[in-house]
């Protein structure tokens, strides 16, 4: 079956709707952070050995390197809505209830289950087995009241190329080629860059105003706490990042063996 045209009216609609979530998810993540979160996270070896000696400038390191981590987390989440959206204006696509799966829709004759990320370097070895063992546990489920049924695994990244998407157990396709298998129109991709920009001068700075103020407050705090005469006192930002929590802590014995 052919796909339904796309209505990029309501395409350009729907990205308008929805893309003040990311801005607003993505301002509440500075507005709530800490500066022991942003601490307990990153390596302080790394920064002593980049010789930081500027706490101001250690401090926009450590903020910029966590929201970069959380923005494309936010802003994958928006991409995957908008996905299902396009999908089921085109396939009649839906949101999946079956685990680790974001996408299933019909084309062709051939149920399609997808698993949406951002990119095409989204994840470990230990990840990308997850995500197989899920496709496998969705795709026994199916074929219990239905043998016959034909079931193909796809992991869609929306952004990036991959020269070979035939995997095994799955399809990558990334980019151009999962944008236009989710909607048969090849322009796609292009075309959606353009809402996407929907009021974002205003939305990024009152960001950019916020992230101002959280720098100001974090510098003051880390020179407070962890300067000694005006310089990073190094050992205190370690213990304070890595050393055991309390007195009672000890490294774990292995367990014994039979």
């Amino acid at each position: 079956m052919p796909p339904h045209p796309i209505n990029l009216n309501e395409v350009q609609k729907f990205v308008e709707d929805h893309i003040g979530e990311f801005h607003q998810r993505r301002l509440e993540k500075i507005r709530n952070l800490k500066l022991t979160d942003i601490l307990k996270r990153k390596n302080p070896y790394l920064f002593k050995a980049k010789n930081i000696t500027d706490a101001h400038d250690l401090v926009k390191l450590l903020l910029d390197a966590y929201l970069s981590s959380q923005e494309e987390t936010i802003f994958g989440d928006f991409l995957e809505k908008l996905a299902v959206f396009i999908c089921g204006q085109a396939f009649n696509g839906r949101k999946s209830s079956a685990e680790g799966i974001d996408l299933e829709f019909e084309r062709d004759g051939v149920l399609y289950l997808v698993s949406i990320k951002s990119g095409p370097n989204w994840g470990n070895s230990g990840q990308i087995r997850k995500m197989v063992d899920n496709f496998k546990k969705a795709q026994r489920i199916l074929r219990t009241n239905n043998a016959s049924l034909r079931v193909q695994a796809v992991n869609g990244c929306c952004y990036g190329q991959d020269s070979q998407p035939d995997k095994g157990d799955y399809l990558k396709l990334c980019g151009q080629v999962f944008w236009e298998f989710i909607s048969g129109n090849d322009r796609l991709y292009l075309d959606i860059i353009e809402p996407l920009g929907h009021r974002a001068k205003e939305r990024n700075e009152e960001f950019l105003n916020e992230y101002a103020r959280i720098i100001n407050i974090f510098t003051q705090e880390f020179v407070t706490r962890f300067c000694n005469n005006g310089s990073i006192d190094w050992e205190t930002l370690v213990a304070f990042n890595s050393a055991r929590e309390s007195k009672f802590s000890r490294i774990p014995r292995p367990p014994l063996r039979a």
